[in-house]
């Protein structure tokens, strides 16, 4: 079997003006350092990195310096999008060598990884915590599709198109998905919709594709399905997801990994040395 092409993704990882927590508990920072620190230890190493929203908590310019500080140690590719914690004018200016797919506006960007299509949209509306995607954005999306239709993508946003059963965090969902689920239904050769926004590990399908959203590498949204507690977060193991694309597998194949941040025990073996099992 061919080896995966390898992309991680982060999320939500609000960061705040040096020696500040979010929520007066959480040091986003020192959760960042670790993670980068786990990517950049990984192998095989992933190719690219996709970042998808609340980069900062209260967007910031000075949150948006300290980020880029952290980010310095990252040795890996990497692209971002904003969320609805950050302002999309600081953004800009802060991820100015970034190619924009339009000079002003939703921060949308293509990359290319190896063959691999990432569309990453900006669902952010200034001002607001929902998302939406305006129609700009969907038209450079169905063009960026029709354009290159062999050409197998993952399309990265912040805001969930689809409902969690956390209710506070659904109202903050993407408002206008029939219009997305309209353009995706139309190209077959997008393979994923990756999300942030929840702090949660999420799978399903939206638009006949598979739909995930990212854990964070800081503090989890707390898992209240019945709607009996105030919105709160948890202080959960922290974790990113991994995109493994393989390529050799006909159209090819994708399979998100759930990947937790830290220093665990093992690995350890199966078999002794005579190859029987331990």
């Amino acid at each position: 079997m061919t080896a995966p092409m390898l992309i991680a993704q982060i999320s939500d990882l609000h960061i705040k003006r040096p020696g500040e927590r979010a929520y007066e508990m959480v040091d986003t920072a020192a959760a960042l350092e670790r993670c980068i620190a786990h990517l950049n230890a990984f192998r095989p190493r992933p190719a690219f990195v996709a970042i998808t929203g609340d980069l900062v908590d209260r967007g910031l310019e000075e949150e948006y310096a300290h980020l880029r500080r952290l980010l310095k140690a990252l040795e890996l590719p990497v692209a971002a999008i904003p969320g609805n914690h950050d302002e999309r004018r600081h953004f800009r200016r802060a991820f100015s060598d970034q190619s924009f797919a339009q000079g002003s506006g939703p921060a949308n960007l293509r990359v290319e990884v190896s063959g691999l299509g990432l569309l990453l949209l900006d669902s952010s509306v200034p001002g607001k915590d929902h998302g939406e995607l305006d129609p700009e954005t969907l038209q450079w999306l169905d063009s960026e599709l029709a354009a290159a239709p062999e050409r197998p993508v993952l399309v990265f946003l912040h805001h969930p198109p689809f409902e969690t059963g956390i209710a506070h965090m659904d109202r903050q969902n993407l408002r206008n998905a029939p219009q997305l689920a309209a353009v995706v239904e139309r190209h077959s050769q997008v393979r994923l919709i990756a999300a942030g926004h929840v702090h949660r590990a999420v799978t399903t399908s939206f638009a006949g594709v598979a739909a995930s959203i990212c854990p964070a590498p800081n503090h989890a949204v707390d898992l209240d399905l019945g709607n009996e507690r105030v919105p709160s977060l948890r202080i959960e193991p922290p974790a990113f997801h991994l995109h493994a694309w393989f390529a050799g597998d006909g159209a090819g194949r994708l399979v998100t990994h759930f990947v937790p941040i830290g220093e665990f025990p093992g690995p350890y073996p199966f078999f002794d040395a005579n190859g029987e099992l331990l």
